[in-house]
C-alpha cells in the first residue's frame, strides 16, 4: 500500500499532525518553516499560518485556541489575536535542548518531550502539563523524544527515544498522569528507518513514521510489525488518523538535511501524504486546560 501526496507544501520540517473534529481540519506544523498548516479534506484546500518562531508541537484547547510548544517554552495561544500566556519554560538551564514531540492523553493533559539538537546527549526530558497548568517531569535522560501516543483505553503510553531504535510502553495512571513499568514494545533495529511520530488505531495498533525509512509501519498490540505503508519520500515524520470517519492516515514529511540532488529526485519531500489503510483511528482529546 502506498501513500499519495495531497498537499505539495514543501515543508522544511513537517511534524505534529492531528485531526481536529471541531473545525474539520487536519493540522500540522512546519517546525523549521515557522508555520502552522491546515488542510480541509472536504474541499482539498490548504492554508499556511505564519508563526513568529518554531512550533515543535501543538494541540487545540477545549475552551478555544491552542496550546503551543515552541522550542523553549509552552504557551496558551489565541490564533486570532496572536496573544499568548506562558505556561512554562523548558529546560532554560540547557541551551542545547528544545521541545519536540507531544500529544494529549485521554484526559486532555499534554505530554511533550524534548531533544538535544546540538550534541544528541540524553540530557533532556518528557514533561506533563496538567489541566490546571501544573508541570511535572515524568521521564528523564532523553536524547530525542518521539512517538508519544496512548492506547485507546488510555492506560498505556507509547514513546520513543529515537536513537535507541525502539518504541517503549509505560503503564499510564489516568488519574495522576504518572508512568511506570517501562518495557520495550517494538524494536526498530532491523528497520530501514528510525522511529519518529506515532498515532494509535482503534484496535490498539501503533502507527509509526520511520524517519529516513520511506514508510509508515503498524506495530500490532503484540509488538510485531504487521503492516507497511510506502511513502515516496525519504523522511516521513509523523502520522495521524483523520477525516469524518477517522479512516484516513495523514503523514507529514521533511526536507531537513536533504541536499539539492536529493530534492530533485524527490520533489514531493516536505509534502502531506494520505492513505486509507482499512482501519480507523482514535481521536485525540483536546487539551482541557
Amino acid at each position: 500500500m502506498r501513500a499519495e501526496l495531497i498537499v505539495d507544501c514543501k515543508n522544511k520540517h513537517g511534524e505534529g499532525v492531528f485531526w481536529n473534529p471541531s473545525d474539520g481540519l487536519v493540522w500540522w506544523t512546519d517546525i523549521e518553516g515557522c508555520a502552522l498548516w491546515s488542510f480541509d479534506p472536504a474541499t482539498s484546500q490548504s492554508a499556511s499560518h505564519e508563526m513568529s518562531e518554531r512550533v515543535c508541537c501543538f494541540a487545540p484547547r477545549a475552551s478555544g485556541g491552542l496550546i503551543v510548544a515552541y522550542a523553549d517554552r509552552v504557551v496558551l495561544f489565541d490564533p486570532l489575536t496572536k496573544e499568548e500566556s506562558l505556561v512554562t519554560r523548558f529546560e532554560p538551564e540547557n541551551p542545547q535542548t528544545r521541545l519536540n514531540d507531544g500529544r494529549t492523553d485521554r484526559q486532555g493533559r499534554l505530554i511533550v518531550g524534548g531533544m538535544n539538537e546540538v550534541s544528541g546527549k540524553p540530557d533532556s526530558s518528557v514533561i506533563r502539563i496538567d489541566t490546571d497548568l501544573k508541570v511535572q517531569e515524568i521521564i528523564g535522560q532523553v536524547s530525542c523524544a518521539n512517538s508519544t501516543c496512548f492506547s485507546p483505553d488510555g492506560f498505556t503510553m507509547f514513546i520513543a527515544d529515537t536513537p535507541d531504535r525502539e518504541i517503549v510502553a509505560y503503564d499510564y495512571d489516568t488519574q495522576t498522569g504518572s508512568v511506570s513499568n517501562r518495557r520495550v514494545h517494538a524494536s526498530f533495529k532491523d528497520e530501514p528507518g528510525l522511529p519518529d511520530g506515532s498515532c494509535v488505531d482503534a484496535e490498539g495498533g501503533v502507527w509509526n513514521a520511520e524517519w529516513e525509512g520511506r514508510r509508515v509501519v503498524r506495530v500490532a498490540p503484540d509488538g510485531t510489525i504487521d503492516r507497511m505503508i510506502d511513502v515516496p519520500v525519504w523522511k516521513p515524520t509523523c502520522c495521524a488518523f483523520g477525516g469524518p470517519d477517522l479512516d484516513t492516515l495523514f503523514i507529514t514529511t521533511s526536507r531537513l538535511m536533504s541536499d539539492e540532488a536529493a530534492l530533485e529526485k524527490e520533489p514531493e519531500s516536505g509534502g502531506l501524504f494520505a492513505v486509507k489503510p482499512g482501519i480507523r483511528g482514535v481521536i485525540d482529546v483536546p487539551f482541557n486546560g
